[in-house]
């Protein structure tokens, strides 16, 4: 749950950051707790023998969610 939150709190903060790289690097730690949300979504699933299509919609959602943040770092990068 708290790695969840993190992705939401670390791109508000992002918004209001004052520099650039500022900026990228909380996206990056956006995308991190992203990861980590992602590897504790796949923990239920598999650990606890889950088969809810709900955390399967969850999961989908979390693995969109990380690469639209991880492509927007790679263009922060080029620029």
């Amino acid at each position: 749950m708290r790695s969840a939150m993190s992705v939401g709190a670390n791109v508000v903060e992002a918004v209001n950051s004052s520099t650039r790289t500022e900026f990228k690097r909380y996206y990056e730690i956006a995308l991190k707790s992203g990861n980590e949300t992602k590897y504790w979504l796949c923990i239920l699933r598999d650990g606890f023998d889950i088969k809810d299509d709900e955390i399967k919609e969850i999961l989908k959602e979390c693995d969109e969610l990380t690469k639209i943040l991880a492509s927007s770092i790679i263009k922060l990068k080029s620029k």
